[in-house]
């Protein structure tokens, strides 16, 4: 399963995804989230996976403006990337 390496303007890196993720993403594009990722990859579907990981863990801002603000960068890191 591939990961997000979710970079916060505050610096704190978070390393994030679950079942639960995926399953919210699929119902959230109506696609299986490899062929999602594939064809019609989207930064939007990035950052909603990203959004989507965090307000499991914490209270943060609705989807929009004002949780983007709180981003850097959002990147979708193999199992093997060495980075992660």
């Amino acid at each position: 399963m591939a990961r997000l390496k979710i970079t916060r303007a505050s610096g704190e890196v978070v390393l994030h995804i679950s079942p639960v993720v995926e399953v919210a993403f699929e119902k959230y594009t109506g696609k299986g989230i490899h062929k999602q990722f594939r064809d019609e990859e989207r930064q939007t579907d990035i950052y909603f996976l990203a959004h989507n990981c965090l307000q499991r863990v914490e209270v943060i801002p609705p989807f929009g403006d004002e949780f983007l603000n709180t981003l850097i960068s959002v990147e979708v890191l193999d199992d093997d990337d060495p980075k992660g």
